[in-house]
């Protein structure tokens, strides 16, 4: 792979080339994963819009960052970031943790 300002597209391209049905279907997974967790993200949006309450806004983003969070940073990390696997995965649990301490937030203290 060469170094340049497109190395995201590139790596994108290999991916596709290389993938077989094993990589389609974790794909397709995946993109079930981020538009249901935007959903239900959206979802508690508004019933926190409707109802005021803020035990349902924090468990909307805290749904959201668990859902759709850690498989956004991880996959456009490793397109943009092929060789920072350490950080991707430093940063990917860390969304993860505060979408947990968020709904978690919604179940005890807002």
């Amino acid at each position: 792979m060469t170094d340049s300002a497109g190395g995201g597209a590139s790596a994108l391209g290999e991916l596709l080339r290389e993938a077989g049905p094993v990589e389609f279907a974790t794909a397709a997974v995946t993109l079930a994963v981020l538009v249901l967790g935007l959903y239900v993200g959206y979802q508690s949006y508004r019933g926190y819009r409707r109802n005021d309450s803020r035990p349902v806004l924090f468990l909307g983003i805290g749904v959201a960052l668990v859902a759709t969070g850690r498989p956004v940073v991880s996959t456009l990390g490793y397109l943009l970031l092929p060789g920072a696997d350490l950080v991707l995965a430093v940063v990917s649990f860390g969304v993860s943790v505060t979408g947990l301490l968020s709904i978690l937030y919604a179940f005890s203290r807002a």
